[in-house]
């Protein structure tokens, strides 16, 4: 069981939501719509994936993660390097 199994339907819902404003973004785009509000709708977009993956980073910290540690062994460092390389793709984005 993932970490996010019960908030998936919330989890869902964000991401349809963030899918509507993607296919919103490009129907601006074919309208030829003023560039600044483009990038608006591009930020907007952006910080409500990142919302997303920092709520899902948090689940796995908070039920894999403590988990594995609690178990202690190799299961600990792996999930610890897992989330540690989790973290760094995300500062980099």
């Amino acid at each position: 069981m993932n970490g996010y199994t019960q908030d998936k339907d919330a989890y869902l819902k964000r991401m349809r939501r963030i899918e509507g404003q993607v296919r919103g973004i490009a129907k601006m785009i074919e309208n030829d719509q003023y560039c600044i509000d483009v990038l608006t709708q591009v930020s907007a977009a952006t910080k409500a994936l990142e919302a997303v993956a920092l709520g899902l980073l948090e689940e796995h910290l908070r039920h894999c993660v403590a988990q594995a540690a609690a178990d202690g062994g190799d299961v600990a460092d792996e999930k610890l390097a897992e989330a540690s390389a989790a973290i760094a793709r995300l500062v980099k984005s």
